[in-house]
């Protein structure tokens, strides 16, 4: 038996290819089913009032007093 991956006949690459794509459409099957659907408390709804802008102000002065 060899241990190594670099001496390994192009059988063995193969089996390791195909295991790795067996056990990652597993993983990722697994983890789209035990994924949470339910949508609770994540839906928005408008049921506060909408706060519409007013006119425009233009602030002329600000009434603090500048130190120098």
């Amino acid at each position: 038996m060899n241990h190594s991956i670099y001496s390994a006949d192009r059988t063995t690459h193969l089996k390791i290819v195909v295991v790795a794509l067996v056990v990652g459409i597993l993983v990722a099957g697994f983890s789209i089913s035990a994924r949470n659907n339910g949508d609770e408390g994540l839906t928005q709804t408008a049921s506060t009032r909408v706060m519409k802008a007013g006119k425009p102000v233009v602030i002329t002065s600000s009434g603090n007093s500048v130190v120098r």
